[in-house]
């Protein structure tokens, strides 16, 4: 473990631009540090609290001073992301990324409506007609709302829908009312939960999708999915080069990985911190080290005022660990 003084003298805060809005921002903040076993990062979205964030400092200490546990596959397949955009921008969105194969889209967006959501759908299918399609919610929908909007989707031919509602008996209860016409998967009520493991004990997903950061790390990422008897796949949270090589290691590390990750979000940004960055080439990412590149370390170096608030915010993250 580094003490507190090692994390703030090895810490860059940077904020980079993103092609598409996304998650309602179109600038990405993350913190990031240079430890003895490499680059690590720490970006929990601004609205997080520390107790939530402590885990995703728990999970940059472990990339930059532990490293990662060592793979079982050297490719990782991943899928686009397409996010709650106009249905006109959809070919566009796709554009930016590489042979897709796997689409996911965001839909329950606030403020928007069923109708804009099977636009975007539909849009996604008729650029891409053999693709496999997922939808993910983001816990937004209520269950008459998410039955009904999966149903309608389910003309699609959706690969599974992810947390289409918040909470794990709503969970339970759509994956009864859709009867298997469209699997459900858990993602907020896996890294969220102060007990990860209930969506398994009370039946109510067919998949876990987990994310390093969010749950302390690689290793008790592996673990939450060995104990929860699930399939697994593996997502990113906006992350930069340096925060997608640790979602990569997780991904490399599964005992089985039957879906594309979500790990391709680099191609929704428009500027990185690595210069050989990690996304996709031909559906997928090749597992290898990445490491921040000082001249974009300094051209996206964050406002000082900034700065302060992601050191003031690791001091009391730090604390917590």
């Amino acid at each position: 473990m580094p003490s507190l003084e090692e994390l703030l003298a090895c810490a860059h805060v940077v904020t980079l631009p993103m092609r598409v809005k996304f998650r309602g921002v179109l600038e990405r903040e993350v913190l990031l540090l240079e430890g003895p076993a490499g680059w690590a990062e720490f970006g929990p979205f601004l609205e997080y609290d520390d107790g939530e964030s402590a885990r995703w400092l728990a999970s940059a200490v472990e990339a930059g001073w532990d490293g990662y546990p060592a793979p079982v596959r050297g490719w990782v397949p991943v899928n686009a992301t397409v996010p709650a955009v106009s249905a006109d921008e959809v070919a566009n969105v796709l554009g930016a990324f590489d042979a897709v194969h796997t689409v996911k889209v965001k839909v329950a967006e606030a403020g928007q409506s069923l109708r804009e959501d099977m636009a975007r759908v539909a849009a996604v299918r008729q650029q891409l007609p053999h693709a496999r399609i997922r939808v993910d919610a983001n816990g937004g929908w209520d269950v008459d709302q998410a039955v009904q909007a999966l149903a309608a989707m389910s003309v699609y031919g959706l690969e599974y829908a992810e947390q289409p509602v918040a909470t794990v008996p709503e969970l339970a209860a759509v994956r009864h009312a859709m009867e298997g016409s469209v699997l459900i998967a858990a993602d907020e009520s896996v890294r969220k939960a102060a007990d990860p493991l209930a969506v398994a004990r009370a039946g109510a997903a067919d998949l876990l999708v987990v994310k390093a950061a969010p749950l302390g790390g690689v290793r008790r990422a592996l673990d939450i999915v060995a104990e929860a008897g699930l399939p697994a796949v593996v997502s990113s949270a906006l992350d930069s080069s340096v925060g997608i090589r640790a979602g990569l290691a997780l991904a490399a590390s599964l005992p089985d990985l039957p879906y594309a990750c979500g790990l391709g979000t680099v191609s929704l940004m428009a500027a990185d911190v690595a210069a050989d960055s990690l996304v996709a080439a031909s559906g997928g990412i090749s597992v290898r080290d990445v490491a921040a590149d000082p001249s974009l370390l300094e051209r996206f170096a964050a406002a000082p005022e900034r700065r302060d608030w992601w050191l003031a915010r690791l001091r009391r993250c730090f604390a917590l660990l």
